[in-house]
C-alpha cells in the first residue's frame, strides 16, 4: 500500500537566484492555489499572495513574472516504512 505524504513543500526558484519554500497540506491545495491565483496572472508583474502555512503575522508575495521554477516535494513525517 503506498504511503501518503503528510504535507507538500513547494520550492520557488525566483529570478536573481533567490529561493523560497512554502508548505501546503495537500497536493489539491497547491493545485487550487496554482490554477486560481498564479496561472491567471502568469505574465503579470503584479504581486500575488502565496499562502504560508503555520506562520502567523507573515505573508509572502511574489511577482509571477519573477518565478523561474517551481518544485513540489512530498514530505513524510512518519518513521521509515519497514517490512518484517
Amino acid at each position: 500500500m503506498p504511503r501518503m505524504p503528510d504535507e507538500y513543500a513547494v520550492h520557488f526558484l525566483i529570478s536573481g537566484g533567490h529561493r523560497e519554500e512554502v508548505r501546503f497540506a495537500t497536493i489539491q491545495d497547491f493545485q487550487k492555489w496554482y490554477s486560481g491565483a498564479l496561472m491567471p496572472k502568469i505574465g503579470s508583474s503584479d504581486l500575488i499572495n502565496v499562502p504560508i502555512r503555520n506562520t502567523q503575522n507573515e505573508i509572502f508575495v511574489v511577482r509571477p513574472t519573477s518565478i523561474m521554477g517551481i518544485r513540489v516535494e512530498p514530505i513524510f513525517a512518519g518513521s521509515i516504512e519497514r517490512d518484517f
